[in-house]
């Protein structure tokens, strides 16, 4: 696997996730779990893969449960021995990921574009990743670095294909010659997250109440500063319960196209 240079990486999930209700009233989005383990740590895996493990999680909704989960990670994930008497802790065939997880609270209210402003001081002077909370994707990040070191303007974004809601057929007369059930093939493209950023992207940004998506990319693309990096591969988020019912079969039935780890 082709590796470059390791970036800092945030995550945006402080959202409040209203539209998949169901799971997100007692917990945050990007903990709404796919098998055993949050659709963040399916995000991670994915960064991680590619050697990028240093990771700046914005939190707001209920943010503390994020806490928790990566505070506790290692007793969870791994069996353990408990001496009471001596007051230890001790793991048995540890087994943990590289990674350097920063928790930082953003606000509950913040807009998109503000957490990331807010992250600016642990960012500083560099290129570094961005993604939301809630999509997963076979994408090669390496990859989507390296078109976006060749273009040389200031911020990169992977565009997609939406998910079809339909199946799709083709025809020869009235004969059915090819079913897809849902493929991606949805008309345009839309975006899909997984950004690299040049650090002057922050002076686009005004404060907690600007939306990335608004005028700090409408601003980049009016001054051509915006390239789109197509993936034709798999993407998909998780907005619905339908969706994440898809996600979790696909996962469940060892399917899943974005376990490149």
């Amino acid at each position: 696997m082709n590796m470059s240079k390791p970036l800092k990486t945030i995550i945006l999930a402080g959202g409040l996730g209203t539209r998949l209700s169901e799971e997100t009233d007692l917990r945050p989005k990007p903990m709404v779990e796919i098998g055993d383990h949050p659709i963040l740590w399916h995000i991670m895996n994915i960064y991680s893969a590619y050697g990028h493990d240093d990771f700046y999680i914005a939190l707001g909704y209920k943010g503390e449960q994020i806490k928790q989960y990566f505070i506790n990670y290692n007793t969870l994930a791994n069996d353990i021995t408990v001496d009471l008497k001596n007051e230890t802790l001790d793991y048995i065939n540890k087994t943990s990921n590289n990674w350097s997880i920063n928790l930082i609270e953003t606000g509950k209210t913040t807009e998109t574009g503000g957490r990331i402003l807010r992250l600016q001081d642990f960012i500083g002077n560099e290129t570094f990743l961005l993604t939301y909370g809630d999509g997963v994707a076979d994408i090669d990040i390496n990859q989507l670095i390296e078109f976006h070191k060749s273009h040389g303007k200031l911020a990169t974004i992977t565009a997609v294909r939406p998910p079809s809601r339909f199946g799709r057929l083709e025809f020869d007369g009235s004969t059915v010659t090819s079913f897809s059930e849902k493929p991606q093939i949805g008309e345009g493209w839309i975006n899909g997250g997984f950004f690299v950023l040049e650090p002057d992207v922050f002076k686009y940004i005004q404060d907690d109440s600007t939306i990335f998506e608004r005028e700090p990319l409408e601003q980049l693309a009016r001054e051509g500063q915006l390239k789109a990096y197509k993936h034709e591969g798999f993407w998909q988020p998780m907005d619905t319960l339908r969706e994440l019912r898809l996600l979790r079969s696909m996962w469940d039935s060892n399917s899943a196209p974005w376990k490149i780890w």
